[in-house]
């Protein structure tokens, strides 16, 4: 990996371990020049972070938007690498309040709210909850660095490696 925090466009921003449980920290981020991004951040219980990843959204200007994008990549994500158990952490009420009332009458985010809820109803390991911003602080930081990263595709930054340098 060079100095810019750059890798292969082949690797996929990844730890090597697979534990079962682990907590999926994920926040978005908004640019108000019609493009935002996500942060998504697996940990094991200890706090020690496992995979990184950041995803841009372009035309996307809506915060609620956005966030909600972020959680349905987490739940695709985690699902792909194979986790059973995952506890969700997002700071963003809204979401976390029509996630827990299984609220799908958002025109914004219906669609993909339903979708995530499916989701879950077939990974029973899995559960959504509210924490502050200060708890989600990793995955805000992978997200305001995507942001910087944009029109750059952010598959190839290190995520990982750029979290443990700041950490």
């Amino acid at each position: 990996m060079g100095p810019s925090g750059f890798l292969p466009p082949a690797d996929q921003l990844v730890g090597t371990t697979t534990p079962s449980s682990v907590i999926c920290k994920w926040d978005g981020a908004i640019n108000h020049a019609s493009h935002s991004a996500g942060g998504v951040v697996v940990m094991n219980p200890a706090g020690e972070v496992l995979r990184a990843k950041g995803v841009q959204f372009v035309g996307v200007d809506e915060p609620l938007v956005a966030e909600m994008l972020t959680l349905h990549e987490a739940v695709l994500w985690c699902i792909a690498s194979g986790f059973t158990e995952v506890q969700f952490e997002g700071d963003d009420k809204v979401i976390i309040d029509k996630f827990n009332h299984a609220d799908i009458r958002d025109s914004r985010i219906g669609a993909l709210l339903e979708e995530v809820l499916h989701c879950l109803s077939n990974h029973s390991g899995f559960s959504v909850r509210f924490v502050g911003r200060r708890s989600n602080r990793v995955a805000h930081l992978v997200a305001r660095k995507t942001l910087l990263l944009y029109p750059t595709t952010s598959r190839v930054f290190d995520f990982l490696a750029w979290l443990n340098s700041r950490m």
